[in-house]
């Protein structure tokens, strides 16, 4: 079951023309508001498809409408069944469903096909034999039409040349399919583009059936009409081509009349958001895979610890532009502390511990302490952690010698409340043949139990977390940070990969948690206090080897 995730949808520029389009005399007044999100299965879908498909269902969702699932398979290049999967899980992650509604843009290679034929018939399409280099020196520029020699071929004779191109005939680009349109026209989408092409490459649905390829500016508008979508929602690039989007709806036999509206694509600072690229980072070996905790892909984040709730949040609160514009990496960690400060359990881990010795506390006893996993949520239940004569804390809470206002362990220095235990005073200190210092001596007050002075005095030092020596468990600790160092990786003439950052990742082995933790859950979150947010694993962690990722830390860096 997918977690509860349902922020409130605020208004935005495409719910504006949506009310003027069902309002009474508007262009579907009286009918349902039906969407449709159309992923290419050659990849998984990373944060920028999420504000996409955010929008795509959570519109149908604000309307009471209808949004479908359509894997956009028209281009067969690197299209797995792998990769649909996936797609199909990270939406239903997120808390979407799309019913019996999901599609392949390849079950309308037929109907594309009959459509072309047609506008060949009405002497609106051609085939043209220009090749690659020809049709770029042909194109004209602004204020030069485009030509083309078979513009004016005969309809029997173009229809003769399209169906020995479906029959395999004639090599890759030896021909296309062009829209008859307009070569003079300054939208150079307009300028008879092309509609279908050779290709002779096995497609992951259709076999070898087919060696010719509809262009998604023609196959798209017609899928959209025989799905009966009313509004297709796409991202700003498709802007200049809304024009061939309305051409073939207008044109061609269809159902319905589909209205396109764009909006800006997500940008976010030090990543990078292109298949292509994030392609070569799991295939060049710089991440560990599609699923990399640093890699901006649904399915990484979910590993990493992020929740629906907040990615949707994020995604809400950022709003829907209509001009491009970059969000700060801190802004999506901010959405996820929210969600996670309500939700995640409090427990203690110690990341580089070292171990103290309560010199007064009777050799052999131990006790517990009931804590609450939330404080100040009840329903969040309590759990009990064990106390004894040994317990670890972190390395950084002592110094032999302090600097000017370190208010932590250091030989005769502030009592230190031990969170929610007792007060300590250290007392001294070990090393080991290298000077590192590898045990801390503490004396307690027995009557501080639950780490506060019977007598009401103050306490100047810090309070620290710890975990008992006798119960704790080993774990690896995965410490993240931004992938690349640079905010803009992609940016004109650079080149990504050397904006890698050598320290988006930190392994650190021997830390020490609660007991408790034992057998978490998968992506199951916690605040490590003192430390930040952290999740089991999904893929690394079980029982005997725990691994827990940081998901985001406690500072919020972010400035509204």
């Amino acid at each position: 079951m997918p977690e509860e995730t349902k922020p409130v949808m605020g208004q935005n520029f495409i719910h504006d023309f949506i009310d003027e389009d069902i309002a009474p005399g508007g262009q579907f007044a009286g009918m349902t508001v039906h969407t449709r999100f159309p992923p290419e299965p050659n990849g998984y879908l990373h944060i920028g498809h999420c504000k996409a498909l955010t929008i795509d269902f959570g519109t149908a969702e604000k309307y009471g409408g209808l949004c479908n699932l359509r894997m956009d398979d028209t281009n067969p290049t690197k299209e797995d069944e792998e990769f649909v999967e996936a797609i199909q899980e990270d939406i239903h992650w997120l808390g979407f469903d799309w019913g019996d509604r999901f599609f392949y843009g390849s079950d309308y290679f037929e109907e594309d096909y009959r459509q072309a034929v047609e506008l060949i018939k009405k002497g609106l399409a051609y085939v043209c034999e220009l090749s690659p280099e020809e049709f770029r020196e042909y194109r004209g520029s602004i204020g030069v039409p485009a030509r083309s020699p078979y513009r004016d071929r005969p309809v029997e004779e173009s229809l003769d040349l399209f169906a020995r191109m479906r029959a395999g005939e004639f090599p890759n680009g030896a021909m296309t399919l062009r829209a008859k349109i307009d070569l003079a026209s300054g939208n150079f989408n307009m300028r008879d583009p092309v509609i279908y092409r050779i290709n002779h490459m096995h497609h992951h649905r259709q076999g070898d059936k087919w060696c010719i390829y509809p262009m998604y500016d023609f196959a798209h508008p017609i899928q959209d009409a025989l799905e009966g979508i009313t509004h297709s929602l796409c991202s700003l690039e498709f802007e200049a081509h809304r024009p061939l989007y309305n051409w073939v709806v207008e044109n061609c036999d269809l159902p319905s009349k589909p209205r396109q509206i764009e909006f800006a694509r997500l940008g976010i600072d030090h990543t990078v958001m292109s298949k292509r690229k994030l392609r070569a980072l799991v295939e060049g070996g710089k991440v560990s895979g599609w699923d990399d905790p640093r890699m901006p892909t649904l399915c990484g984040l979910r590993r990493r610890g992020y929740t629906p709730r907040s990615i949707r949040n994020f995604c809400e609160r950022i709003g829907v532009a209509k001009a491009a514009n970059v969000v700060e990496y801190g802004f999506l960690e901010h959405c996820l502390r929210e969600d996670l400060n309500e939700t995640a359990n409090r427990v203690m881990a110690v990341l580089r511990p070292v171990k103290l010795v309560i010199t007064n506390y009777p050799v052999g006893q131990s006790e517990s302490f009931e804590v609450e996993n939330i404080p100040g949520n009840p329903e969040a239940g309590t759990r009990q952690v064990t106390f004894s004569r040994e317990v670890w804390v972190e390395a950084e809470d002592f110094l032999a010698e302090p600097v000017p206002k370190y208010k932590r362990l250091y030989p005769n220095g502030p009592e230190c409340r031990l969170k929610g235990a007792y007060l300590i005073k250290c007392v001294g200190y070990k090393t080991d043949e290298t000077g590192n210092v590898v045990e801390i001596s503490a004396e307690y007050d027995p009557d501080s139990r639950g780490g506060d002075p019977a007598d009401g005095r103050k306490v100047k030092g810090a309070t620290l977390h710890w975990v008992d020596v006798a119960t704790a468990l080993d774990a690896e600790v995965r410490l993240y940070d931004n992938l690349f160092s640079d905010e803009a990786p992609d940016a004109g003439d650079k080149d990504f990969l050397e904006c890698l950052n050598p320290a988006s990742l930190e392994v650190l082995t021997g830390c020490k948690v609660e007991a408790g933790l034992s057998s978490p859950q998968p992506a199951e979150r916690f605040q490590f206090m003192r430390q930040g947010y952290f999740c089991a694993d999904s893929k690394d962690s079980r029982p005997g080897h725990l691994v827990f990722n940081r998901a985001v830390s406690l500072k919020d860096s972010f400035k509204f």
